[in-house]
């Protein structure tokens, strides 16, 4: 029998929630406004595909999104210290939100009523898709009978290898979150330049350019090929999927691509897809499309 511990990962991470719950993952939701105003917790208030869909029929409406609260980690928490379960912590990189501090905050106020508490923090250095892989590394850990501190240790060191590479429909949402600069998105705009981005170790970095989806698309698969070539080993040693926002279909042709662009290297069997939630769709527009690659527990 495996020991008992509960793996706690704030919405960043993207898995479905039939996932989740099957994997016994608790996910603390992100907020989600269209107005700035009434914010909405993702997923328990608002759908990924409604918030998408409110995206693409409002054009030039900018949604924001804001972190879990100090409460809504002490909540989560409190049940699991009432009953003497370990708890794992994996939150989005600290350089990209502060819910890493709302969890800590919460870790130190429920250890003043439960002392025995034990509650682990982790800074994933990573968000979404990618983050969603390496919550279910940890739960693959735990479920195979890892300890708490083996499992959390192995976490600590696979999260470094974690790459994203993806594209976007255009520079304007990253321009208006102040991802890239106002000159830099005025000018990609009107150029009709699409960037490739590359993530890793909470820090995103350019990766390319082009004008059409498709070169963007088949840059990122490039990218990914270009990382297992350096890395070396056999496929299985790697965690991978595929993230996408509004446009299922176009990921399900994706998917096909990056098959065939890494001449059956990645089957179709071992890309599941993701859909990128309000976190970092905020950021991306509707029409963020990737790759994460993750090494294995």
């Amino acid at each position: 029998m495996s020991e008992q511990f509960q793996i706690i990962s704030d919405g960043s991470c993207d898995l479905p929630p039939e996932l989740t719950a099957q994997k016994r993952i608790r996910v603390i939701p992100f907020y989600v406004s269209f107005d700035g105003a009434v914010y909405r917790k993702e997923l328990e208030e608002i759908g990924i595909r409604d918030f998408y869909r409110e995206m693409v029929d409002k054009k030039g409406v900018y949604p924001r999104s804001s972190l879990p609260s100090v409460q809504d980690y002490m909540d989560a928490f409190l049940p699991f210290a009432k009953a003497g379960i370990p708890m794992l912590v994996l939150c989005i990189s600290t350089r990209l939100s502060g819910s890493m501090q709302s969890a800590l905050s919460a870790r130190e106020l429920i250890l003043e009523a439960y002392p025995e508490a034990k509650i682990r923090v982790i800074d994933t250095t990573l968000c979404t898709v990618l983050q969603g892989l390496l919550v279910l590394e940890a739960a693959a850990m735990r479920d195979r009978g890892a300890g708490f501190e083996e499992t959390a240790e192995r976490i600590e060191t696979i999260k470094s290898t974690g790459r994203i590479f993806f594209t976007v429909g255009n520079l304007e949402y990253l321009q208006a979150g102040g991802r890239i600069g106002r000159v830099a998105g005025i000018a990609g705009s009107l150029l009709g330049i699409r960037p490739v981005i590359t993530m890793k170790e909470g820090e995103i970095f350019p990766s390319g350019i082009a004008r059409s989806r498709k070169k963007t698309l088949e840059r990122t698969v490039d990218l990914l090929k270009d990382c297992l070539q350096k890395w070396g080993g056999p496929i299985r040693k790697y965690s991978l999927a595929a993230g996408f926002g509004y446009d299922r279909d176009e990921a399900e042709e994706y998917r096909r691509m990056v098959v065939e662009r890494t001449d059956g290297q990645v089957c179709l069997e071992e890309l599941p897809l993701y859909q990128i939630g309000a976190t970092i769709g905020v950021h991306t527009g509707p029409y963020p499309l990737g790759l994460g690659i993750l090494e294995r527990a």
